[in-house]
């Protein structure tokens, strides 16, 4: 049975290309195999797959040409992980999640002041690039936003789910890249003892009126994954 909390497999997949695109591994104007050669390889239906490439070519980063066949045009995508910033070390890669816990509570001292009320639902999950395990994510959201939050609520875009069942849209993120122990929260450490020092990032988001709505720390495998920020 398939996960309800995974997006779409034609979302999947028009998501791994608009990445594979960002990281240049297809660049502009290369022409992609035979729609039924590439469905066969990504292991889908040629209906899914067309579903994939349509969604590309409505925000130009395809060209379908008559009797010749489908072109990559580089440009800037919407994508539902449009703020999602690592990489496979090699570029690229389809993430996906899987949510370890929610709990509301108490905001820590500790994290940057964000939201108008005392509690915050916690939310932890590991994210994978393309099946392999990346990062571990602790994210905070401002409880004012939501009563309540249930694992199953939630979709592997968090922006996604704040989007449609919030009415939150997340228009600007800052964030802070550093160095941190890996925490022993984690049923996955990425070949790293828990305690080692891995990449850190702290991300302040800010809702559509430019209120703080949402503060996350992700401890990733520099072994395994990259942080890139792509300007212009």
């Amino acid at each position: 049975m398939a996960d309800p909390s995974s997006l779409p497999k034609w979302q999947q997949i028009s998501e791994m290309l608009i990445r594979e695109i960002a990281a240049g591994h297809l660049v502009d104007g290369a022409r992609l195999p035979p729609e039924r050669e590439m469905a066969t390889g990504l292991g889908i239906a040629v209906g899914t797959l067309r579903k994939a490439l349509a969604e590309l070519e409505t925000q130009g980063l395809l060209e379908r040409v008559h009797g010749s066949g489908n072109y990559v045009r580089a440009g800037q995508a919407d994508s539902v992980y449009a703020f999602f910033r690592l990489e496979r070390v090699s570029g690229g890669g389809l993430p996906t999640a899987r949510v370890l816990s929610v709990e509301r509570m108490t905001k820590p001292a500790t994290l940057p002041v964000f939201g108008t009320s005392t509690d915050a639902h916690r939310v932890r999950r590991v994210r994978m690039l393309d099946g392999e395990p990346a990062a571990l994510e602790e994210i905070w959201l401002d409880a004012g936003y939501a009563a309540s939050i249930a694992p199953d609520d939630l979709s592997e875009s968090l922006y996604l789910f704040y989007k449609r069942q919030l009415g939150l849209r997340i228009t600007r993120v800052e964030d802070q890249i550093g160095v941190d122990a890996l925490p022993g929260w984690g049923p996955e450490s990425f070949g790293l003892p828990v305690g080692s020092p891995c990449g850190w990032i702290e991300r302040v988001s800010f809702d559509q009126d430019g209120a703080r709505a949402e503060v996350s720390q992700t401890w990733f495998g520099n072994n395994k994954v990259r942080y890139i920020n792509r300007l212009g």
